[in-house]
């Protein structure tokens, strides 16, 4: 899976991200998505073609946290981003 290219990802600050869509995709989703650290590292994941697995994995690697709250996580963020269809699986 991996983010639609229509989708840019800024830094707004150090520990928030912000996703706007361009192009045709601005057409199916006006908003922006405000994306705290950790959901900013997903959305950087998904700026290249990668696997849930692949992002759990790295993500236990680099956060102090259990793979039942990583998967828990993971799965609210890719919720929303199917939700609004800002992701190509």
């Amino acid at each position: 899976m991996k983010l639609k290219d229509d989708y840019l990802i800024y830094d707004a600050s150090p520990e928030e991200k912000i996703a706007v869509a361009t192009g045709d995709e601005a057409e199916n989703f006006t908003g922006l998505l405000r994306a705290n650290e950790t959901a900013g590292a997903i959305l950087g994941y998904l700026e290249q073609e990668i696997s849930e697995e692949e992002i759990v994995a790295r993500m236990l690697g680099e956060y102090n946290a259990t793979e039942e709250e990583v998967r828990s996580g993971l799965a609210e963020v890719l919720s929303t981003l199917r939700s609004i269809g800002a992701i190509d699986e």
